[in-house]
């Protein structure tokens, strides 16, 4: 299957007051054509960053483009000028950003706000853009697009400015549609309408979709591959059955757990991940996830671990999991070593 998207060792930092942050340490993946990848972890574990740098949006400064590779059907996107990189933006590439309230903008009707895209990316007249936008906004669920065209975001409940964005993202038929936390500020049974709604587009569009989130509930729903990151690294990569079923990153095991499960016992405690993530200031020399891990060995605090290749979809970078550590017969505590 073709790659619409191809990150190489890209690594982002940001230098404020008290130093560096290295808030993206060489991340490397890819996403083919009609694909949808979720990229999961918790706060401040860079997934934001990573799409933010996939749209050239990181401000710099105080943000830099340390290192990598961001391909675009071949094309390097962190190579391009800012002016070649507007024709990419909304046109290429489409993105829902988190909360619609703030994206949107408030002086402007929803329809021109759609209809912006169309008219400098593909040329339409005013008419044309405006009955384009009207078909978006029926095609997103939006009621009377003819009068709602005219509205203000205000006018929107979340739901619907939420659908407005999808709206925008879509207007120019891009070939990758990166969606950061589309359903944080929305109650449940609207997630689920916007889900079932991103869906349905994808199999319409053949759109490629990157979802951003911390809902592994949403990832089950709508996602065939899984990205698991953690203090500005992937750690782990897989299928969605992989990931659910077979989890191998301690991080990842600790994801899982902490949610609860329909087949889980009612009186069974949710365990949580204890601790907190590492300062990205000063990076751990080893693995990230070293401080908060039981089966941390010595080797885990002092060499970043490998990428182990478990199949042909799924890798990890943990110790554990390295073929040395199986033949020692290492099963973890911190007496263990490779």
């Amino acid at each position: 299957m073709k790659k619409i998207l191809d990150v190489k060792n890209l690594s982002v930092s940001f230098h404020v007051y008290g130093g560096e942050v290295q808030a993206i340490r060489d991340v490397s993946f890819d996403v083919k054509a009609g694909e949808a990848v979720a990229i999961v972890g918790e706060s401040g574990s860079g997934k934001s960053v990573t799409a933010q740098t996939i749209m050239r949006l990181i401000q710099t400064p105080p943000g830099k483009i340390k290192a990598g590779e961001v391909l675009l059907d071949g094309q390097d996107l962190l190579k391009l000028s800012e002016k070649e990189m507007q024709k990419v933006r909304g046109n290429k590439i489409g993105m829902i950003f988190q909360d619609p309230m703030t994206s949107l903008n408030p002086t402007m009707t929803v329809g021109k706000q759609i209809m912006e895209g169309l008219v400098l990316h593909q040329r339409l007249s005013s008419k044309a853009a405006k009955a384009r936008a009207i078909e978006l906004l029926k095609m997103v669920g939006i009621p009377n697009p003819e009068t709602r065209i005219g509205q203000y975001p205000h006018q929107f409940s979340g739901g619907m400015r939420q659908r407005v964005m999808i709206a925008i993202a879509l207007a120019c038929n891009p070939a990758l549609l990166i969606a950061d936390e589309p359903t944080t500020a929305l109650d449940v049974t609207i997630q689920a309408q916007i889900l079932q709604l991103m869906k349905d587009l994808q199999k319409e569009t053949n759109t490629s979709i990157i979802l951003i989130t911390h809902d592994l509930g949403i990832v089950a729903d709508i996602c065939d591959r899984v990205i698991v990151m953690y203090a500005g690294q992937i750690v782990e990569t897989g299928t969605k059955r992989e990931i659910f079923r077979n989890p191998k990153h301690p991080y990842t095991k600790g994801l899982l757990k902490s949610l609860p499960r329909l087949d889980q016992d009612k009186n069974e405690p949710l365990i949580p991940i204890f601790g907190t993530p590492p300062d990205l200031i000063k990076p751990p020399q080893g693995c990230g996830f070293c401080e908060r891990c039981d089966e941390a060995m010595h080797i885990c605090e002092t060499e970043i671990p490998e990428r182990t290749v478990l199949s042909d979809t799924h890798a990890v970078r943990c110790w554990l999991q390295h073929p040395y550590a199986k033949q020692q017969g290492a099963l973890g505590g911190k007496e263990a070593s490779v």
